[in-house]
């Protein structure tokens, strides 16, 4: 069955940005806010990819802004990453419409957009604006070397390589791979992230880049969950588009969400007791 979702847009400085928008406004309280990210290697997806992804966000108690962020054939980094920021804050801002009045605001993706919202953690931390209680992070595209075993054992990263080209397009010149916000890896400086909760798979050719940034935000203090997946899942195009039946990890990714909503949702403080 297709995932249930309506049309929306965020508005940006670059115009407005079309979104679906998935998940249910709760009646009273409030649910986790999600600004979702597809995959494509950069120059590739659609809001369509995302839809597996994205309906598994909102299954697991979120409501799910899945946005259809500029692709860098057109214009290289950091382009998207603004566009995508500057939908992240008008997200924010309409938090109350679409999950409730201080809705817990996260980003997510796959692939590509794994990378995305890892730099778009990076700039909110920098500057200081919206608060994120979390960063999802789904198989990131994250270290341009494309040296790592697991990409290896795929036969990715020459020439040819979607994975290889697409980071060539995004960067649009090779010093821009030096930058961390466009290859979040190679950052020196973690500390003061969001919550990141890491997945990947085992037959997955992003295995290793995310395994080790899991491992980095770790070091620097961030709390950070790490989850590979047994295979076969044939990630990351098994999660580029809703199959006809569900997947075997699909639960499993469900219970994930769930569970890191809970886990590094802000808890509002209770008021100190009256002195008499």
């Amino acid at each position: 069955m297709a995932p249930h979702w309506q049309e929306t847009s965020l508005q940006t400085q670059a115009g407005p940005m079309p979104a679906r928008l998935y998940g249910v406004h709760p009646s009273k309280g409030a649910v986790p806010l999600i600004l979702h990210l597809h995959g494509g290697a950069f120059t590739g997806g659609t809001l369509e990819c995302g839809a597996y992804v994205a309906a598994l966000l909102a299954e697991a108690g979120a409501v799910v802004v899945s946005a259809d962020y500029p692709l860098a054939c057109e214009r290289p980094f950091p382009f998207a990453l603004t566009a995508a920021f500057g939908a992240l804050a008008a997200l924010y801002g309409r938090r109350a419409e679409f999950a409730g009045r201080n809705a817990p605001l996260y980003v997510a993706g796959e692939e590509s957009g794994g990378n995305l919202a890892a730099g778009l953690a990076m700039m909110a931390r920098d500057q200081q604006a919206p608060p994120l209680a979390g960063q999802i992070l789904i198989s990131p595209m994250l270290d341009p070397s494309l040296a790592t075993a697991s990409l290896r054992a795929a036969e990715a990263g020459t020439c040819g390589c979607k994975w290889a080209d697409g980071w060539q397009t995004y960067l649009g010149s090779p010093e821009k791979a030096a930058h961390p916000y466009a290859a979040p890896l190679a950052s020196s400086r973690l500390q003061g992230l969001p919550p990141a909760l890491v997945v990947s798979a085992q037959d997955c050719p992003m295995r290793d880049e995310s395994a080790r940034y899991a491992c980095a935000l770790e070091k620097a203090g961030v709390a950070t969950e790490l989850h590979i997946l047994p295979g076969p899942t044939h990630w990351p195009e098994g999660i580029s588009a809703p199959p006809e039946k569900p997947e075997s990890w699909a639960g499993t990714m469900r219970t994930l969400f769930s569970r890191f909503f809970e886990t590094s949702r802000p808890r509002r403080r209770k008021p100190a007791p009256a002195v008499l």
